[in-house]
């Protein structure tokens, strides 16, 4: 199929843009001459590495409401119509009303004779669908996959693809510098703002650190924004850590974390950041659907920890958002202890069970 101009829509968070970078390179590869452009939030346009598409264009999830208001929408459907575009992706789950009016009016918009996307039953607008079996029936890297497919893009590899470059690694070089022998242990204590109900206690945070201190000598790095709690795990910790929290730019984290050995962290942007860079992760569920956005490292050994709670998941299941913010004790995560962490980690086996041992490389 010939296709020389090619728009994808994923106006979503960090980390629903991660999961989607597969789709984007099978895009990317099966049509290497195609202009390929991508339509997401101005938050997550940093995840989205340069070399998979040709341009960038960011809107707010609810288009009208966000900075500019309606004179900006209008701005970007004329620019839509203006690009006369091929075929136009939908990387969505159309689980809302107002998602689905809002996809059908940037579907109008390009005027493209080809719109592709999952049907769940409120799809009918779509020229060529894949079945949508519901939130955790397949994972999102795996449904974007299949929606690409509806064009006949494949990526043998299905792996995740960065965001950073040569330069973010020049750029963090000095703030590593300082760290011992020991392997790196990134700790991200955040779930990002969409849903703070993911997130552990940071005193529980804190006890994972030092363990991982005690057992292993490990270098623990402290990551994400200034209002992911990094600075309440640093207090609550005997031992030391580098508390990089609001120190760099998002393809920046990337390339800390590229030279870490292991991540720890809730559900969240940062955890498929980690998993991006095929670093093994080990991701605390909760509220959230560990089947649809657990960590995706097919190279690689990672692990969801959760309990087997009857109401766990509560949202994002089936085909209902469900209980975006958990119930009000959230016993999915303040039950959860660090043992059961440190179980984990110890299972994934990838740093030394012996204190004194020389430290695993970082990887390049």
């Amino acid at each position: 199929m010939s296709l020389n101009r090619i728009l994808v829509v994923k106006l979503a968070d960090i980390g629903d843009v991660v999961t989607a970078t597969p789709a984007l390179r099978a895009l990317r590869q099966s049509f290497p001459s195609a202009q390929i452009d991508l339509l997401t939030t101005p938050a997550a346009a940093a995840a989205v590495p340069a070399s998979l598409v040709n341009r960038v264009l960011t809107a707010p999830r609810s288009l009208a409401r966000g900075p500019g208001g309606l004179p900006a929408l209008l701005r970007l459907l004329a620019d839509l119509r203006r690009s006369r575009y091929d075929a136009a992706l939908f990387l969505h789950h159309l689980t809302l009303g107002a998602g689905v009016a809002k996809y059908r009016l940037l579907a109008a918009a390009t005027g493209a004779p080809l719109l592709l996307g999952l049907d769940n039953g409120k799809g009918g607008w779509l020229t060529h669908s894949a079945p949508d079996q519901g939130f955790g029936a397949a994972h999102e890297v795996e449904y974007w996959l299949q929606v690409a497919g509806l064009l006949g893009a494949r990526d043998p590899s299905r792996l995740l693809h960065a965001c950073y470059t040569r330069e973010d690694l020049l750029a963090v070089a000095p703030l590593l510098a300082g760290l011992g022998p020991g392997p790196l242990a990134a700790i991200h204590p955040g779930s990002g703002g969409y849903a703070p109900a993911r997130r552990w206690e940071p005193a529980k945070w804190a006890a994972v650190a030092d363990a991982l201190i005690g057992r292993y000598r490990a270098q623990i790095v402290l990551v994400g924004t200034p209002a992911d709690g990094a600075d309440a795990v640093q207090a609550a910790m005997v031992g030391p850590a580098l508390n990089l929290a609001g120190r760099t730019t998002l393809p920046q984290l990337a390339a800390v974390l590229a030279q870490c050995d292991l991540f720890l962290g809730a559900d969240s942007g940062v955890m498929h950041l980690a998993a991006s860079v095929d670093l093994p992760v080990v991701a605390l569920f909760g509220p959230s659907n560990h089947l649809a956005w657990g960590p995706w490292t097919p190279e690689n050994r990672s692990a969801v920890v959760r309990l087997e709670l009857r109401c766990a998941p509560c949202s994002y299941v089936g085909h209902s958002v469900g209980a975006r913010n958990g119930c009000w004790h959230r016993s999915c995560m303040a039950d959860l202890q660090p043992a059961q962490v440190l179980a984990a980690v110890e299972a994934l086996g990838v740093l030394s069970l012996e204190a004194g041992q020389s430290a695993t490389s970082p990887c390049d």
